[in-house]
């Protein structure tokens, strides 16, 4: 996510290493570097000279000039304007009425109807809504098929009509049926084009007149930078929409749409998406989405990941597993298990400080759990449960089961007890034999 900027704006920064003060040059050196990796990043020239002006002129102030650390002070600064520069603050989402509707636009192939789902999901799971979500795309089969998919995977209700061709009529009667089905929320995913046109425009404009949406969602391809900042002014100025949704982060970011869009339409960024799984969409928040860029990770979404998987029964289980040394497979593929669910696994590393960059060209797949899942899944019960019972004929077993080599089975059997040593050295620490933020 935005690698190019991180190493750009780092690169920045180095002018005022080992510098003991700030001055006029080498601030005029760093907030040039900056202006330059903000264009490359396709942001607008007149966004990223403000920008740098704004750094500018904070940089050169009393209390900079007097500071121990010019570098961590300039890293403090930017971190505070490309917060501002996105929203400053995380902005509310409304999901009153009854229901409360909520419209998706944009272009086509922009991720409308994977977010829909993965919004779905959100509003099932986290909020404890009852949602319904609306094919209201009349020109695209696929569009259609694609939902009813997506609404399946998630567990909630769909609402389509097939022959009809009128989207404000399916979209007025979705909402009548929603409201004989006692649905709290009603999602509706609208058609797009490639490009502007007038008859989207008008065909958006005249549902959201029909049906008084509690929000109106502009979905953006985060990929196409500046190019999506122009089209959600020309949306923004038909439909005056409440916020703004970034997709397919964990591409080839450059960083344009979600620096520029705020500031160009006025308007929120409430959602970021990544990847295709629909548990992986996360309230927007400018102030962590700054420190991400800076290279300075996200522990705080990544601890709410956690708690969002945290079950507390389960963990009073372990824990007293892991005080008797009793943590065996079965444990450790539910760990796993829990890991999956939390989202793509290198975006998670990449909100820890400094494991980022340190990751940035190393390929880590999703998949890259499944040889040791076919392993345990390739244990009896007994031999789950009792990792020291595995001879080498049983192991060889495992083996041809799993589709590994001995050596491959071996090797994760050494690991696997290497972890328990080390969890049974954590046991005996002096913290009453218990690990950082468990409870008793």
């Amino acid at each position: 996510m935005f690698q190019n900027l991180s190493e750009r704006l780092e690169s920045a920064f180095k002018n005022l290493k080992g510098e003991s003060r700030i001055n006029d040059l080498n601030i005029a050196n760093t907030v040039k570097d900056i202006r330059r990796a903000l264009i490359d990043a396709d942001v607008n020239f007149k966004i990223a000279k403000e920008f740098t002006d704004k750094v500018k002129d904070k940089a050169l102030g009393e209390k900079v000039i007097n500071a121990i650390s010019p570098g961590q002070l300039m890293v403090k600064i930017v971190q505070d304007e490309l917060a501002e520069l996105m929203g400053g603050t995380a902005a509310e989402f409304q999901i009153s009425g009854n229901p409360a509707v909520i419209l998706i636009a944009g272009l086509q192939g922009s991720g409308k109807t994977t977010f829909t789902g993965k919004l779905a999901s959100y509003l099932k799971n986290q909020k404890g809504k009852s949602p319904m979500v609306v094919a209201a795309d009349i020109y695209r089969p696929a569009a259609i098929d694609q939902l009813t998919v997506l609404a399946e995977q998630v567990g909630v209700d769909i609402y389509s009509e097939r022959e009809t061709k009128d989207a404000v009529r399916i979209a007025q009667n979705a909402i009548k049926e929603a409201k004989a089905r006692n649905k709290n929320v009603v999602i509706i995913d609208t058609a797009g084009r490639l490009a502007v046109d007038e008859v989207m425009m008008t065909e958006v404009a005249n549902i959201k007149a029909a049906v008084n949406p509690t929000e109106i969602l502009f979905v953006v391809d985060s990929m196409t930078g500046q190019d999506a900042v122009n089209t959600a002014k020309a949306f923004n100025d038909r439909l005056d929409f409440s916020g703004v949704v970034l997709t397919k982060l964990d591409g080839d970011t450059r960083g344009g749409a979600a620096l520029s869009i705020k500031y160009t339409v006025n308007k929120p960024i409430k959602f970021a998406s990544s990847g295709e799984k629909l548990d992986t969409l996360d309230v927007f928040y400018p102030d962590r989405m700054a420190q991400r860029i800076l290279g300075m990770g996200d522990i705080t979404t990544l601890v709410e990941k956690a708690q969002a998987q945290y079950d507390e029964e389960q963990a009073k289980k372990l824990e007293k597993k892991i005080r008797k040394n009793q943590f065996d497979f079965q444990d450790f593929l539910d760990q796993l298990n829990q890991i999956r669910k939390m989202g793509n696994l290198k975006d998670l590393m990449g909100m820890i400080p400094g494991v980022g960059k340190a990751i940035k060209d190393i390929d880590i797949n999703d998949d890259a759990f499944k040889g040791i899942e076919a392993m345990i899944q390739s244990m009896t019960p007994f031999e789950r449960a009792n990792p020291d019972a595995l001879t080498p004929s049983r192991r060889q077993r495992i083996a041809k089961g799993s589709g590994k080599d001995l050596a491959e089975v071996n090797a994760f059997m050494k690991q696997f007890e290497q972890m328990k040593q080390m969890m049974k050295m954590m046991n005996n620490m002096p913290m009453g034999g218990r690990f950082p933020g468990m409870r008793r």
